[in-house]
């Protein structure tokens, strides 16, 4: 039997962070990983260069249940506070759109960063293993493939169901309903969408085209790239609308945001041109072909009078798409859902039933936008469990 002060299971970003910070504080540290290495998803995102943080987070990048809860660790562990830490270890970074920051050379220098970090606080990891039963007295007894741990502090940091090829699982929340915490049923998230038969009759012929576009679900817009795959929708601005979208709803698509549809309309009406023609100027010509034959086929735009133009570009703008499904767990990138915000504090991470019970990172109900929001998200709640734990 091993006795540890606190006991940190999942290597991922949040359960390195706060094993760093609790072995900061004096505290004896163990960390389980029941991969053979420690961050295999810091490892694999960004294109393998790791879109570790954003310039600009807020509680508004999120979507939880409660929103606001993300608020205090965020504020309490900011992106120029990792920055920070990023720097110490002397790691190119690079900043793309939208105030992303990447490694400018590779991911595996933010894992090798906190394994030295790891290593000169004391803390002792430990990979390949893998965790059967816990019970609670007056302190935590966690039974392994590699005997039993006792520890006064456990702090769950096993991720979401998403990446399932990384080994993801429902361990977190299954821990959560043993100790009888609600839970946000999860979905993925940004994730690509399926969509049904007669949409993808229309869309199914133009897989491999990228365009700018606006897709909006729920009230929330992003324009970004799209993507059109063999099944359905991909690319940036879908996965984003992806997060907030539900079985049975609809997304709006506008592949036109910024322009002024009725202007670029209107200086199309030449004698005898056809509504492709005029679209083809803006976007790739195989889907203007697809949008004048859903919105007007056969439209010669100089026989349109203006009410006809602005009812055209209202079409235009908005198409209403209806998915079927999404490509789910094993395509997306992320949990939505997880371990209600309610059964914990949010100061802390602890839980507001179980004294000595910590759930960070993916497992909670907060789930960031694409963008390294996730990764933020991580550090704070890591570093604000690794505080207290």
């Amino acid at each position: 039997m091993t006795q540890t002060d606190v006991l940190v299971i999942g290597g991922g970003a949040a359960g390195l962070m706060c094993a760093i910070e609790a072995a900061k504080r004096g505290r004896k540290v163990r960390l389980l990983e029941h991969n053979r290495e420690i961050g295999a998803k810091i490892r694999i995102s960004g294109g393998g260069k790791c879109n570790f943080t954003n310039r600009s987070v807020s509680a508004r990048n999120f979507i939880s249940e409660n929103r606001h809860f993300a608020t205090s660790a965020l504020s309490r562990y900011t992106p120029r506070d990792f920055l920070s830490f990023v720097e110490a270890h002397h790691i190119a970074y690079s900043e793309r759109e939208h105030g992303q920051l990447f490694c400018r050379r590779s991911a595996t220098e933010i894992i090798e960063a906190l394994r030295v970090e790891c290593r000169e606080r004391g803390v002792k990891i430990e990979t390949g293993i893998s965790v059967g039963s816990i019970a609670k007295s007056l302190s935590f007894t966690v039974s392994t493939s590699q005997g039993d741990y006792v520890c006064d502090a456990l702090v769950i940091a096993t991720g979401g169901l998403s990446i399932r090829k990384l080994g993801a699982s429902d361990f977190g929340l299954r821990i959560a309903n043993q100790f009888v915490m609600k839970i946000v049923s999860p979905k993925p998230g940004l994730v690509p969408l399926v969509l049904g038969e007669k949409e993808s009759a229309s869309f199914g012929s133009l897989s491999g085209i990228s365009t700018l576009g606006e897709v909006t679900c729920n009230g929330n817009s992003f324009t970004e790239a799209v993507l059109i795959t063999h099944r359905g929708l991909s690319g940036p601005a879908v996965l984003q609308a992806s997060s907030y979208w539900n079985a049975g709803e609809s997304v709006n698509m506008n592949f036109f945001p910024g322009i002024d549809v009725i202007e670029l309309l209107m200086k199309g009406m030449k004698p005898g041109k056809k509504l492709s023609s005029v679209l083809s100027s803006y976007l790739p010509s195989r889907l203007a072909d697809v949008l004048e034959r859903l919105a007007a086929p056969d439209t010669v735009l100089d026989r349109c009078n203006r009410s006809q133009i602005e009812a055209l570009a209202r079409r235009l703008t908005g198409f209403q798409l209806h998915p079927e499904e999404t490509e789910g767990f094993e395509k997306a990138e992320v949990t939505v859902g997880g371990v209600d915000t309610a059964m914990l504090s949010s100061k802390t991470m602890e839980s507001k039933l179980v004294p000595g019970l910590y759930f960070i990172g993916e497992v909670v109900d907060v789930t960031g936008w694409l963008g390294g929001y996730n990764f933020q998200w991580a550090w704070s709640s890591g570093w604000a469990a690794g505080q207290c734990c």
